[in-house]
């Protein structure tokens, strides 16, 4: 049964004063996948909320702006205002989709710019999602607070560059700096090929990072069990994280590789699990020790198993709209698990995980190449930068200090 077919919303539909845009809205949650009931409920809710906005015709655009404040329902309980919220995000992306959608910086003077710079690094460079977006705020940020809002790109200077970098120095990490120092340079270069500033504004200053400098970022073994164990299993997605966390813990995975695992990356019968190593375009089969293969079995019949077999993924979104896991929700789960388990964890990074696979292999005396191979990395640097100092292992290999009795010679 599909949106489209669920008695009540044909109901709703066929009552409803704007049947057009709920049809319209209808079709494009069935082929995101939303379930009927839920489905049901943002249809219900946005019939509630159409006549706030203005020239309601099918297919007019609408201002961000204008659907958070048709939204604003005023005091409700807060799981009204919760699905209201909702609605108002599964509406929003159904507009983006349709190229509906206005954005609120659309008075920018300088959006073209942005919209361009951002198509030469897709186009040009191939940059990621996530690289293009960073290199965006930084972008952003750079003209609204080191530019001005009345001033031209023509007529920025290096003592405006210099002013921001010292304000974004005071805001964040030197390690942080590097990626805002080169955002900036590719942006400045861009515009000067194509004439929007005449002077370089590119000759910024890198700021200095040592590979050894940062403090070891393996967690203790114990804690990273007690955070494994902590998670309530009774939770929605209680099985789900608990899983995951087991598989990047006790097999140092990214995010981007649990989210890539399939049901059939497992191989039951030869007990190995098949990663694709999203980094480097490699593949890499693990053997699974027999506490892990429990663990996969337990979550596939408590959860995986009732979510059906439309997505081959092995992990899932357990909101809608289902569909697999993005890299993104792995930090999320991580953050979330880590907040709740009242480890001190908080605002830890999700890949402390691998570094600590990493440094419990080293401790159990695994070579650093073979320790190199399991991370997917290329170079024994990025494996080095995994294995800070270790004061345990520090200890073990330390000299005997010889003492003054034992020492040799003539006393005056």
């Amino acid at each position: 049964m599909n949106a489209s077919t669920f008695p009540k919303t044909q109901e709703l539909l066929e009552r409803s004063a704007f049947r057009q845009n709920l049809t319209e809205f209808s079709v494009w949650l069935q082929a995101e996948h939303y379930s009927p009931v839920i489905a049901h409920g943002h249809l219900r809710r946005l019939d509630h909320v159409l006549p706030r906005l203005r020239r309601l015709r099918a297919g007019t655009a609408r201002r961000v702006g204008d659907l958070r404040k048709a939204f604003d329902i005023g005091q409700a309980p807060p799981s009204r205002l919760k699905d209201f919220h909702s609605t108002q995000r599964a509406y929003s992306r159904y507009l983006r989709t349709r190229g509906q959608l206005l954005r609120e910086d659309a008075g920018d003077r300088f959006v073209a710019l942005r919209d361009d710079y951002d198509r030469q690094l897709l186009e040009l460079r191939g940059l990621s999602l996530s690289a293009r977006y960073h290199h965006a705020l930084t972008i952003a940020d750079f003209l609204a607070r080191g530019l001005g809002p009345r001033r031209r790109l023509s007529s920025a200077t290096p003592a405006d560059v210099e002013r921001f970098i010292a304000l974004r120095s005071s805001e964040v990490s030197r390690h942080s700096m590097q990626h805002v120092v080169a955002h900036l340079r590719s942006f400045f270069r861009y515009c000067r090929d194509r004439g929007d500033i005449s002077i370089a504004l590119d000759s910024i200053e890198t700021p200095r990072t040592y590979r050894d400098e940062l403090p070891p970022q393996a967690l203790p073994w114990q804690t990273v069990q007690a955070l494994i164990e902590s998670v309530d299993l009774r939770s929605k997605a209680g099985w789900r994280d608990h899983c995951i966390l087991h598989l990047m813990a006790h097999y140092g995975l990214r995010p981007s590789e649990v989210v890539s695992l399939r049901l059939d990356s497992i191989d039951w019968k030869a007990a190995t699990l098949h990663v694709t190593q999203q980094k480097t375009r490699s593949d890499l089969l693990l053997p699974l020790a027999a506490p892990t293969l429990q663990v996969l079995r337990v979550y596939l019949d408590h959860d995986r198993n009732r979510q059906g077999e439309t997505h081959a993924e092995l992990f899932l979104r357990v909101r809608c709209p289902s569909g697999p896991l993005l890299r993104t929700a792995i930090g999320d789960i991580f953050g979330k698990r880590a907040s709740e388990a009242g480890l001190g964890l908080e605002g830890q990074h999700v890949y402390r995980l691998r570094h600590t696979f990493a440094m419990r292999l080293l401790t159990r005396g695994v070579g650093l190449k073979a320790i190199g191979d399991l991370l997917g990395h290329r170079s024994l640097d990025s494996t080095c930068a995994y294995l800070r100092l270790d004061l345990e292992m520090l200890r073990g290999v330390a000299l005997e200090v010889p003492s003054r009795s034992n020492q040799g010679g003539h006393h005056a």
